[in-house]
């Protein structure tokens, strides 16, 4: 299978290759703003897609969206294709499907609280371990009762019950306080604002729909439209972790393919790591290292390479290293990072190279044989043939129209779930508190009396006791009543009989 020609080697002048076999092995993208990322990451994207690997990658400024519009395909860009040795350099379209967690600039992107999980969506409402705790009572106890997650507003009808039967709640599960509760409350409420109401419900994304190649035999390129989410990177990171978690869980194991089955690209990267706890860094570490088993190749997208942990780093790959500008100490320590972590070229001063390196231009170093990182190589970045650039509401609408998901995502669906059962259960019980007993059924004596025009409703006996316990107080007095009125008139009587006899 042919390599993706990521570009050409300005020292030694040969082609700089990503080999499909390894391109599950993953990757990073690393520079400064403005010196060619995103167009990197263009190029990465369409190699992929032409070779039949679908690509999922968030579009957070708005121009990777280009990839669904053939280039303008200039003489500048002509040129320097040919410099590199592109085969074949003509401007083409990519096979695009757009997603948008608020539904906007394409598909809707949904999940369901329950596939989320406690624990990411703990992350997302930022709760400390107590409250985090709460939230895994009220997962558990929804699975116990049958309760549907589905949505926020099924979450908010659990919490709700989680207060009316917290002191049984809290002697079964755990303690639960009703101000840890209130917090989760809060926190759902800024999410709401935040424009997370949409992201929870139905119809959830079916992976499959992820992983397509079309009639050509080219991978589909999903592109997220990211530059709103990105405003909320709590939010924006925990789903593209959360995305990522589900292909872990949900692929098969299938070892080292010839090709990835997925290229997952994640731009922003250190909006994941900022802030994490340790028991999140190590999922993220536990996922990117098993994950290349299950075909799947992770691209990072930073500025700095030490915005991606050491012991994730140390999984990447194949490195693409952009000009990184020296001006501080924050910078000149990111230089000698990245230095450090190419395998050497004797031809070649990394650390020099580095803050001297022009617009698309890199250092590059994959894997190749055996697995083996290359020397580091000073690399002129091949031209990408879709637009470099945004397009506009006409061609993201053209492109829309002839998605290969058809309208399946577009219209949100609102099954029966936590909060429909626990309202009408609400409703049955406040309706059976407030209605009287159908006419003809009361019973007197066991059996079944007709019950006279204008007889009594239901009273708080029949709430407390039931209707047939309400009769048998009744009989009991009336019974009473009658023994009562019969002994005064028997003994009126017999004082009358004997009473002048006495006198």
């Amino acid at each position: 299978m042919d390599p993706i020609l990521l570009g050409k080697g300005i020292t030694d002048d040969i082609p700089v290759p990503l080999l499909p076999k390894y391109g599950n092995r993953h990757g990073l993208v690393a520079g400064a703003t403005g010196t060619g990322k995103t167009v990197t990451l263009m190029t990465l994207a369409e190699g992929f897609s032409r070779i039949g690997v679908p690509v999922f990658m968030a579009d957070v400024k708005g121009d990777v969206a280009g990839l669904a519009v053939a280039g303008q395909g200039g003489d500048a860009l002509v040129q320097r294709a040919a410099e590199i040795g592109v085969a074949g350099y003509a401007p083409e379209a990519s096979p695009v499907v757009f997603w948008d967690l608020y539904g906007k600039l394409g598909h809707p992107v949904r999940t369901t609280v329950s596939e989320m999980g406690p624990t990411l969506l703990g992350r997302i409402l930022e709760l400390n371990d107590t409250q985090s705790g709460v939230l895994d009572i009220v997962f558990k106890l929804a699975d116990d009762r049958g309760l549907l997650l589905l949505d926020l507003d099924d979450l908010r009808a659990l919490l709700a019950l989680v207060v009316e039967e917290r002191k049984s709640v809290s002697t079964e599960y755990g303690l639960v306080s009703a101000q840890s509760v209130a917090a989760i409350q809060r926190a759902l409420l800024r999410l709401s604002q935040d424009g997370g109401e949409g992201f929870f419900g139905e119809p959830a994304l079916e992976l499959a729909d992820l992983m397509r190649v079309n009639h050509d035999g080219r991978g589909v390129i999903g592109i997220l439209a990211a530059d709103q989410l990105v405003l909320k990177p709590r939010l924006y990171a925990t789903f593209l972790l959360w995305l990522l978690s589900e292909l872990f869980e949900n692929l098969p194991e299938v070892g080292d393919l010839d090709k990835p089955k997925l290229a997952f690209i994640f731009d922003e990267a250190h909006l994941l790591f900022d802030d994490a706890p340790a028991a999140l860094q190590q999922r993220i570490e536990q996922v990117v290292r098993l994950i290349r088993s299950k075909g799947v190749g992770v691209y990072f997208c930073s500025q700095f390479p030490d915005d991606v942990p050491d012991n994730i780093l140390g999984q990447l790959g194949n490195r693409v290293q952009h000009a990184l500008r020296a001006y501080t100490p924050r910078d000149q320590k990111a230089v000698r990072t990245a230095a450090e972590t190419f395998v050497p070229n004797p031809k070649l001063d990394v650390a020099a190279t580095l803050s001297k390196l022009g617009t698309g231009e890199a250092l590059v170093s994959t894997l190749q044989d055996k697995g083996v990182p290359s020397p580091v190589q000073q690399t002129k970045i091949a031209p990408p043939r879709c637009r470099m650039g945004a397009i506009s509401e006409t061609e993201r609408s053209q492109v829309r129209a002839g998605s290969p998901v058809g309208t399946r995502y577009d219209q949100a669906v609102d099954r029966e779930s936590a909060a429909e059962k626990l309202a009408g259960r609400a409703q049955a019980a406040a309706d059976a508190a407030e209605a009287p007993p159908a006419r003809g059924t009361g019973t007197r004596g066991g059996r079944a009396q007709p019950q006279e025009e204008g007889g009594i409703g239901k009273t708080v006996s029949d709430v407390l006791f039931g209707n047939g316990r309400r009769q048998g107080v009744i009989e009991a007095s009336s019974k009473q009543a009658a023994r009562t009125i019969t002994n005064q008139i028997v003994r009126g009587i017999l004082g009358g009989l004997f009473g002048g006899k006495k006198r």
